[in-house]
């Protein structure tokens, strides 16, 4: 991705967070304090990843990749499944408690492995393990721009290799299409041809096999409805990447604010027992 498209301002409803560290700590210094060394887990793809000291010392970037959930969030049908209701008020009218019900793939969400294959992982069984890893952002929004209908293809990651390297063990691939930027407007976001079939980008079954077969990743994620195309026939991408145990993230917001490559992304579902997946709040964390 071109690193000009970092300047682009945040999608509505979501932040960006910069934060720097450095200085001594007080405590840390003051007589009898215990030194703390927080080291990297045993997962492969800590080998290459910078520790906890080294992300801080300079200062990180933490990007909000969520779109704020209401009744207005883009729907994949063509009204809102969302509802929220005000249990009780501040004396101002804010909100101090209130009640929602929501579908569990609707607005920013993920799908567990069992939304795409039987026998699999539930959402609240995923570790946080499989919910931390490196993001590898495969731009096709040239490609979205001209083709509603784009699939991102094996070629596609091949060329991101070719720039970046091999795919890192672990990786959560995430497709950029610019659809995001759409996501204010529901009839541009979904897209629907006279005879109501949507188009919008999403991965093809090659490049989805392409990614369970010959590389070792977390998941995959898109900034549009689905990891299927709008308009393809049935669920292929689905099928293979859920079915063989790994997330999908839908509507993933702010995708053209992350390089290509040296992102970690932290990807926190609602942990509902046995549940097919819910609502996850997403955060990139650049070093």
């Amino acid at each position: 991705m071109h690193t000009e498209t970092m300047s682009r301002p945040l999608l509505a409803g979501a932040t960006l967070v910069a934060l720097t560290i450095g200085g001594a700590c007080g405590t840390a210094n003051a007589p009898g304090a215990e030194t703390t060394v927080v080291t990297g887990p045993t997962d492969p793809i800590s080998a290459a990843a910078p520790t906890i000291k080294e992300m801080f010392a300079g200062g990180v970037e933490i990007i909000d990749l969520t779109h704020s959930l209401s009744p207005s969030a883009v729907a994949w049908g063509a009204t809102s499944p969302f509802e929220y209701e005000a249990i009780r008020t501040q004396p101002s009218g804010a909100v101090s408690m209130g009640a929602y019900s929501t579908p569990e793939h609707h607005g920013t969400h993920l799908d567990a492995p069992i939304h795409g294959g039987d026998n699999l992982p539930t959402v609240d069984e995923l570790t946080p393990n499989d919910l931390f890893g490196p993001a590898a952002v495969i731009d096709v929004s040239a490609q979205s721009a001209a083709d509603p209908d784009y699939a991102v293809t094996r070629q596609d990651i091949l060329d991101w290799e070719e720039r970046n390297g091999e795919l890192p063990v672990g990786a959560i691939v995430l497709m950029y299409s610019g659809w995001s930027e759409k996501y204010d407007d529901a009839d541009a976001y979904r897209n629907p041809d006279d005879d109501g079939r949507m188009h919008f980008p999403g991965f093809s079954e090659a490049a989805a096999r392409f990614l369970i077969e010959e590389r070792n990743i977390r998941g995959i994620g898109v900034d549009t409805l689905s990891v299927d195309p709008g308009a393809a026939r049935g669920f292929a991408a689905h099928g293979v990447v859920n079915g063989n145990g790994k997330f999908h993230l839908e509507n993933v917001a702010n995708v053209h604010l992350l390089p290509q490559a040296g992102a970690y992304l932290i990807v926190a579902p609602i942990k509902i027992e046995g549940g097919s997946g819910g609502q996850v709040r997403i955060f990139a964390v650049i070093p």
